[in-house]
């Protein structure tokens, strides 16, 4: 996959697609690479006519490890800074849990930048909502195993407590997908000079009125990392923002799920001006 030069450093990033379709950015989550973004997904949403881009945040992955301290608002001028390094004026943009908070601090330092916004299992950072369930962060916070075997039950462990309980639980296909984001770069330090960034982070809500791009919020009732609490005040706080809830839906992307997904993000996408 490629590198590009991104606010002074580098990020890995993979294209999906007709290289002559709007783009469409893909911002994951805390501590996690971009093939977290199931491929299944990304194609789903190229089918639909666009350019999908997912590269991995700094500290995760392939891209730039880095020993400083950084901000949210510098991981948003990382994605502003990948779009530059594609000579690409806009896209629309899709961010998942932390990166929904980066796709909202891109919209607000870069507004330019963003023509629509799709926004998943993700909150505004006030405190009063999107409140984690009590037994999420002393799971999180638990040692992470640095052997592969272990890191692997690890995290089983973990998304079996963040999956839904509608839809199945596909426990070869994440088993797969943590191998394979154990193989590719093992680094427990990122994740946690992100959350360290997340925990920095100051409330967006009064911030987000200033938006004036298409917005589309989606959540799970049963998500116990943001509560569906977070995403109602998203939608409450962005002019316009369309919410759609899941009933089941924990923080994770279900299978079943996807075809939905990427037809309500293309849905949205399509009323770009």
């Amino acid at each position: 996959m490629p590198r590009a030069k991104a606010n002074g450093i580098e990020l890995e990033y993979e294209v999906i697609g007709d290289a002559g379709a709007p783009p469409l950015l893909m911002i994951m989550g805390l501590g996690s690479q971009m093939i977290v973004w199931p491929d299944e997904l990304c194609r789903l949403i190229a089918d639909q006519g666009f350019r999908v881009i997912r590269y991995d945040n700094r500290d995760v992955g392939l891209s730039t490890k880095t020993a400083e301290l950084y901000t949210l608002d510098d991981m948003a001028d990382d994605a502003a800074g990948l779009l530059d390094a594609l000579d690409l004026p806009a896209a629309h943009v899709v961010g998942a849990s932390m990166g929904g908070f980066i796709a909202q601090l891109l919209a607000l330092r870069h507004p330019r930048r963003v023509r629509t916004l799709c926004i998943i299992m993700s909150s505004t950072g006030a405190r009063d909502v999107g409140v984690a369930a009590p037994d999420i962060l002393p799971m999180l916070m638990q040692p992470m195993p640095t052997d592969r075997a272990g890191y692997l039950e690890y995290r089983l462990r973990i998304a079996r407590r963040l999956s839904s309980t509608t839809y199945e639980f596909d426990e070869p296909r994440i088993r797969a997908l943590s191998a394979a984001c154990y193989d590719r770069d093992f680094f427990p330090l990122g994740g946690q000079r992100q959350l360290a960034a997340v925990m920095r982070a100051p409330d967006r809500t009064a911030r987000l009125a200033e938006l004036r791009v298409p917005t589309l919020v989606l959540h799970g009732t049963d998500d116990p990392i943001v509560n569906v609490s977070g995403g109602e005040a998203l939608a409450r706080a962005i002019p316009g923002a369309t919410l759609r809830t899941f009933p089941g839906m924990a923080h994770d992307l279900p299978a079943a799920l996807w075809p939905t997904f990427a037809a309500a993000i293309a849905e949205n996408a399509r009323t770009a001006r």
